[in-house]
């Protein structure tokens, strides 16, 4: 994790103390259930909670321990035996280090995705805002970076906002795959521990029981997590982009907030770049470059092996929290995001109404000039003006053979620009509902 992308609620939930708080509860919650079973004493169950429920584990210790004992579960069952007393010998009966590593860390993922569905509420929230404010704001819609026909600013926020509420569910989708418990002992067949412990464990944990498990949990859930991040991350880069697009000298048809000191360039006291923009494309090229270990994590020897527990140690940590990261800062990017109406009016014009060529071109057809004809005449008018010789309107006008088909009038009828957004209201309610 690095600081400088890293924001403190997200980063606590991969912290040491956190994750042996967690592994702390695990252990415990399965005292109880042993107790309960008879298979453990009672009292000592209590007495796990009595002596380590408000404990601060000692990191270093920890460490310290696992440098002899090169195990990590082992170090903290051991530094937690120093902490209960005697009775820490009935804890972890039946268990295997997978059982408290995997359910740990799907607690982990399942808290990330809770603050990642809450960054993508801000992003939602945002999104919906700007887009109602700008919803007839006529722009210019691009095929291939090319002019091609006008929208308005309003229905790209409002592509954004129903790309990034069917990643919404997604991720909701991947929080529930992920959110499963494993306490079934080595190779996963309950043999020395009653699969009861394993139901109570994961209600008290805010999971449900994995239905089948080896020495780990199937990591296809894990694979389906991290894939979901990355696609995510995909739709926060495609916007980034657009506004990076958006900002181009050329184009300036919206730009990032520039605040009073912000400072574009050590060389050039000219320069406002799009600085929020190209971070956001570098964070999600490192969101998406876990998704690659955590599809080949699936694919462990066997009932289990460790090939995949180096990998989640980074990945875990690395994709939530710049994610987490990277949506806040969208959001703020949308919410304060500087639009040029004018400039989008004037990028309109710029082809002297050659985005009305294909209103033209049907005018014709509707008219008795079969569809090829047409193209051609709409093409020998187009491309003068493409070159800057001339307008296209004044063109049509002059063009014997269009006006056998369409008067003068109807031929200005195709240049209304209300025309092309007569269907937004509906584009709208389909994405944003009646409200």
């Amino acid at each position: 994790m690095i600081p400088r992308y890293t924001r403190p609620e997200m980063a606590s939930i991969w912290e040491p103390q956190t994750r042996f708080k967690i592994w702390f509860e695990i252990e415990a919650h399965a005292a109880d259930a042993l107790a309960e079973l008879g298979t453990i004493p009672k009292e000592a169950a209590k007495t796990v909670w009595a002596k380590a429920r408000d404990a601060v584990f000692d990191v270093a210790r920890i460490d310290e321990i696992e440098r002899e004992t090169k195990h990590d579960v082992i170090a903290f069952l051991t530094h937690l035996a120093e902490i209960v007393g005697p009775d820490a010998r009935f804890v972890h009966q039946g268990m295997t280090s997978s059982d408290v590593l995997d359910t740990c860390l799907n607690v982990q993922l399942t808290r990330a995705a809770d603050l990642l569905l809450a960054d993508l509420d801000k992003v939602l929230a945002a999104l919906k805002k700007r887009a109602f404010e700008h919803k007839m704001t006529p722009t210019i819609g691009r095929s291939h970076g090319i002019h091609a026909e006008p929208v308005t600013f309003g229905l790209k926020l409002a592509y954004a906002y129903a790309e990034f509420s069917r990643a919404r569910d997604r991720l909701i989708a991947a929080r529930k795959e992920v959110a499963t418990c494993a306490i079934s002992g080595a190779v996963g067949t309950f043999a020395q521990i009653d699969p009861r412990v394993e139901e109570h464990v994961a209600k008290a944990m805010g999971l449900v029981p994995e239905p089948i498990s080896t020495q780990v949990i199937p990591r296809d859930r894990h694979a389906m997590y991290f894939s979901t991040l990355g696609v995510i991350a995909s739709s926060v880069e495609r916007l980034a982009v657009e506004i990076r697009h958006m900002q181009r000298t050329e184009v300036l048809e919206a730009e990032e907030f520039f605040s009073e000191g912000q400072k574009g360039s050590s060389a050039m006291p000219h320069k406002r770049n799009p600085v929020l923009s190209e971070n956001l494309t570098g964070l999600s090229r490192m969101v998406r470059a876990y998704v690659t270990p955590a599809l080949e994590n699936v694919v462990l020897w066997h009932e289990r092996d460790i090939s995949h527990s180096s990998a989640e140690r980074m990945m875990g940590p690395d994709a939530t929290v710049t994610l987490d990261f990277a949506l806040v800062r969208l959001a703020g990017l949308i919410d304060k995001l500087l639009v040029y109406p004018a400039n989008m009016q004037k990028n309109l014009d710029r082809l002297g109404g050659l985005v009305h060529s294909q209103r033209v071109l049907l005018a014709l057809t509707q008219k008795g000039a079969s569809r090829e004809d047409a193209y051609k005449l709409v093409q020998r008018n187009a491309m003068p003006v493409w070159r800057g010789e001339g307008d296209f309107l004044v063109l049509l006008k002059k063009d014997a053979e269009v006006k056998k088909y369409l008067t003068d009038a109807e031929i200005e009828e195709q240049f209304d620009l209300g025309y092309h957004l007569k269907h937004v209201d509906t584009i709208f309610k389909r994405v944003f509902g009646e409200s």
